[in-house]
């Protein structure tokens, strides 16, 4: 049952703008919960492979600004 209730190892979080995805941290107090930010929040274009052919755009290959959350190593 404990496995139920684990947290993710990551966390990514998309916005369409930079302010919100950096403001997410704060806002869920992420920090309190076990996780840190990694890497920089930066926009992405996403695409999907399925199989051998060619990937394809999602969200219209709109991009997004993600931020991933890792959970803190030994806490």
């Amino acid at each position: 049952m404990a496995e139920e209730t684990k947290q993710p190892e990551r966390i990514t979080v998309l916005a369409e703008e930079f302010t919100p995805a950096a403001m997410e941290f704060h806002r869920r107090n992420m920090s309190a919960r076990g996780y840190r930010m990694e890497g920089q929040i930066t926009p992405r274009r996403y695409m999907m492979i399925e199989g051998p052919g060619e990937p394809k755009d999602l969200f219209d290959a709109k991009e997004y600004f993600a931020v991933t959350f890792v959970r803190k190593d030994g806490e």
